[in-house]
């Protein structure tokens, strides 16, 4: 005889399953895991998850934020140099960039370029972005657009895409420098292994 789950269990499954890199059997984990917690984690959590759904996307880089224009801290910060310009896949390859304390430019987050090389619509929408405040807000063209791929076969791959796109609207375009092992990713990499990719880039 199968066990009975309670209808409010078997829909939390089935929405934790839908998540990136928890199948189901993870996902019932979790779900016994949040039972246990009791009832005040339970509605911590959802207090978390309905107040998740304030945050705005920035219209400029893609990151999230709260605040209350259009763009996010980093896109606002007057201290930070619009005329440079670096392109991550995730926005926690951006979390990771951005703990190193090293880079004061802007960012564009263009998602995982599909291993056809062709752009998602989404992405084309974010590409044009950038090169109309790259044509309207620079005059034309970058200082520096630094592609901030992964060291893999795929990364070179739509690094060498984006590179003949985008070298006539910027001065430069560069990439992190091979500090990061080969085969590695931003997201794990360490402060100090990103920072000398990032002084390194080239």
């Amino acid at each position: 005889m199968k066990a009975n789950l309670p209808e409010s269990a078997k829909r939390l499954i089935e929405r934790l399953a839908e998540l990136p890199s928890i199948g189901p059997r993870q996902a019932t984990r979790l779900a016994f895991y949040l039972v246990a917690q009791g009832g005040d984690a339970i509605h911590g959590l959802a207090r978390d998850l309905d107040e998740l759904g304030r945050v705005k996307i920035c219209e400029r880089c893609f990151f999230v934020h709260q605040n209350p224009g259009r763009l996010c801290h980093i896109c606002e910060s007057p201290s930070r140099d619009p005329g440079v310009i670096m392109i991550v896949e995730k926005e926690t390859d951006l979390l990771s960039l951005e703990n190193t304390g090293k880079y004061t430019g802007r960012y564009c987050i263009l998602g995982i370029i599909p291993k056809t090389g062709i752009l998602e619509e989404w992405q084309k929408l974010r590409l044009q972005n950038l090169k109309r405040f790259i044509e309207k807000e620079l005059g034309g063209q970058a200082k520096e657009v630094i592609l901030a791929f992964n060291p893999t076969s795929a990364g070179d791959f739509n690094a060498s895409l984006l590179m003949k796109e985008l070298a006539p609207l910027a001065k430069t375009v560069s990439r992190l420098g091979r500090g990061l092992p080969t085969g590695g990713e931003i997201e794990f990499a360490d402060d100090e292994t990103l920072g000398s990719a990032l002084e390194r880039r080239s």
